[in-house]
């Protein structure tokens, strides 16, 4: 007899649970005492004995019944076999009789891969979704409609872990990748393990986050149970707690804001703690500041080590919950991440979580000792520093980065052997090394650090003058200037000559007075330069787009001293059939389109040839921000209003809603200089009276008065 018929010959009957079933007649006439095989056998029981039963059931004393009870085959339906948890079963693990009611003739629910499984294909061989690119307003699927990476596209996310020794510019290179893909519409936030440490310390700027108030007390316990010796044994019991999870973290150098408790605050009114306890509450000690100084960080401080290594992977999990949870599509962890060791139990700590995510080591080393000597100027002025004396911080940190160095281990042989993706800058991009690059954000990544540099330089940025179409309220078009905006463009020119003279002067002037050791008093140099380069005047482009109004702006300025160049980039946003009209027009012949561009003013595109929206825009942009990135001249940017609010939201930052609705008023004129930290910002604006730039220290970019514009 068969299998089947073998469990069916030996269940309880539905009808009376009591006693035995009836035998039903022999299947093809087998014998129905036909022994089974040892593989079947053992293959049924393994099914039968994994399977669940409910809670308080019982099944009748059979002696023939208990003697096949493992023989139970699982029951199927059209999508295979029916998941236990959905299904009776007895109490001694087996599933309910298998009645000869049918299966259901209609198809069942369509079954759903959990997030991180691969979708099975019609045969066993299961299969991988495809990660191909996703570009917010470029792409659309069916599980991403507007070109963001969906959440179950695990694969195409991304996560980077940066490696390096102290004062290589691992911050500086985090930030500008978070901005720049950021930009691109592709949510990524940093996640710094020294920011972290630091506050767990008891040194750094209070953070209100649970996890934070758990690393401090174990801080606090390592400090009370050791009276405050600074020996390196550490006893078992002194690790740090298993940590709270929480849902923020120290986010692109700012402390997330969160309402909980401190150390000494009474717990909330309603809480378990508030209705049982009705004294006053107990004041606890402030943590005792854990020692920061180079020999926190010496290989052989146990307790040092053990405090660091909490802080990392509890900064990996947050990054992990924002990446696979909170819809994030990057995440970096910013930390020196040194040793083989630790970047194994990273990489280990991921995989736990989830198998298919990206994961890029990005190594920064310097080997230029000019270039080293910048960036060390930079760390004496971070947070470890402020306030010290220079000599002094500037020993400390040396001894820090020599601690480092004991057990520093470079991206290597090591990593291909485990075939774990990285990429590692030597000089700030004068020579890269890559392996396994896979994805289409780590290539993105990639490609975006081959261009850019650390060279001190200005950008500049300013509408076209007054057109004859901004004075008949018409948008789009290709009009020439008005008389203002000739009076605009001669302006223009001399305020940029004079400003041009006057920061290579500056610059000379900086490098003449720099010493080092920095003495008390002097300033931070813009960049971490090499300071070879800054005696050399450096060239100023002028770029405009390809529009009239926007090459007759540049008209004055010598060709013989500047570079001047027309990119098809660089035109206003194209209107499509709604080229050269007003918004009154528009709002009276395309009213369906006027209310859909004001309900999304960012996703909205125009109809008609040739018409864009935001994301176009952005999208063609990204040659003139890698060119940015990559040269060391000056430039200055004649571009149109949508030009100028993109171009202004990478440089500053800005979020996704504050682009379209950006004030970039005629007559204003636009510098940033790149800094370590971030962009310094000014903006000038022409007065018609005077026909001279006025600095306005005040100015902050806000949304425009006008929604339509």
């Amino acid at each position: 007899m068969s299998v089947l018929e073998g469990a069916r010959h030996s269940s309880p009957s539905p009808e009376s649970p009591g006693t035995p079933s009836q035998t039903p007649p022999p299947y093809n006439g087998r014998n129905s005492k036909t022994k089974y095989s040892n593989l079947a056998r053992a293959a049924i029981m393994t099914s039968a004995s994994s399977t669940p039963r409910l809670e308080g059931e019982h099944l009748p004393n059979h002696a023939g019944h208990q003697h096949h009870s493992s023989l139970m085959p699982p029951p199927t339906s059209a999508f295979g076999r029916i998941s236990p948890k959905s299904q009776p079963h007895g109490a001694n693990s087996m599933g309910r009789a298998l009645t000869d009611t049918p299966l259901p003739s209609a198809p069942g629910s369509p079954q759903i891969s959990a997030r991180g499984s691969a979708a099975t294909s019609g045969s066993a061989t299961p299969k991988l979704r495809a990660t191909t690119l996703d570009i917010p307003g470029l792409t659309r699927s069916k599980v991403s409609p507007n070109g963001q990476i969906a959440e179950r596209d695990v694969g195409a996310k991304l996560i980077i872990i940066m490696v390096g020794l102290p004062a290589r510019g691992k911050s500086y290179i985090v930030k500008k990748i978070a901005r720049y893909l950021n930009w691109l519409q592709h949510p990524t936030r940093i996640f710094n393990v020294g920011d972290r440490r630091r506050v767990a310390a008891g040194r750094g700027k209070p953070i209100p986050d649970r996890t934070t108030e758990a690393l401090r007390e174990s801080v606090r316990r390592m400090s009370s149970n050791t009276g405050g010796s600074s020996e390196n044994n550490a006893d078992p019991h002194l690790l740090p707690p298993p940590v709270i999870k929480t849902d923020d973290i120290l986010v692109n150098g700012e402390a997330a804001k969160l309402d909980v408790l401190s150390p000494t605050s009474p717990p909330p009114t309603g809480s378990p703690e508030s209705t049982e306890n009705n004294h006053e509450p107990i004041q606890l000690p402030a943590p005792e500041p854990m020692d920061q100084s180079a020999s926190f960080f010496d290989p052989q401080n146990t307790r040092g080590k053990q405090l660091r290594e909490q802080v990392a992977h509890e900064t990996l999990d947050e990054l992990l919950k924002y990446v696979l949870e909170d819809g994030g599509s990057v995440g970096i962890l910013d930390a020196t991440n040194h040793t083989q060791e630790r970047r194994l139990s990273l990489i280990r700590h991921i995989r736990e979580r989830d198998e298919n995510i990206n994961v890029l080591f990005l190594e920064s080393r310097c080997q230029d000792k000019n270039l080293l000597e910048a960036n060390m100027r930079l760390k004496l002025s971070g947070p470890d520093y402020r306030g010290k004396d220079p000599i002094a911080a500037l020993r400390d940190f040396q001894e820090r980065v020599e601690q480092y160095e004991k057990s520093y281990q470079k991206l290597d042989d090591f990593e291909e052997d485990h075939n774990m993706a990285y990429c590692s800058m030597i000089d700030v991009g004068r020579k890269m090394i890559s392996f396994q690059v896979q994805g289409f954000l780590s290539i993105q990544t990639v490609t975006y650090l081959m261009n850019f540099n650390l060279a001190p330089r200005q950008i500049w940025i300013t509408r076209h003058g007054e057109s004859t179409d901004n004075v008949a309220g018409k948008i789009g078009g290709d009009s020439s200037l008005s008389p203002n905006g000739v009076r605009y463009a001669k302006a223009l020119e001399r305020f940029i000559g004079e400003q041009w003279k006057l920061w290579e002067e500056n610059q000379a002037q900086k490098q003449a007075n720099t010493h080092f050791p920095p003495l008390p008093g002097d300033t931070t140099p813009p960049n971490p330069e090499y300071t070879a380069q800054t005696l050399q005047q450096r060239n100023f482009c002028v770029w405009t787009s390809m529009l009239k109004r926007s090459i007759e702006t540049s008209q004055f300025f010598n060709e013989d001293e500047y570079d001047i160049k027309q990119m098809k980039m660089l035109d206003e946003l194209n209107a499509g059939y709604m080229e050269g009209m007003t918004y009154t027009e528009i709002r009276h012949k395309f009213h369906h389109e006027y209310e859909l561009r004001k309900r999304d003013k960012m996703a909205y595109r125009y109809p008609g040839p040739g018409g864009e929206g935001y994301f176009d825009v952005i999208n063609r942009l990204g040659k003139v921000i890698l060119e940015i990135e990559r040269m060391t001249d000056h430039a200055l940017i004649i571009g149109h209003r949508s030009i100028s609010r993109v171009l202004l939201a990478y440089f500053m930052g800005l979020k996704q809603e504050d682009i379209s609705d950006l004030d970039v008023p005629l007559g204003v004129l636009y510098m940033l200089e790149p800094r370590p930290y971030g962009v310094e910002f000014k903006a000038f604006r022409w007065d018609p009276v005077t026909d001279e730039f006025r600095y306005e220290p005040d100015y902050r970019m806000r949304r425009a008065t006008d929604p339509q514009a």
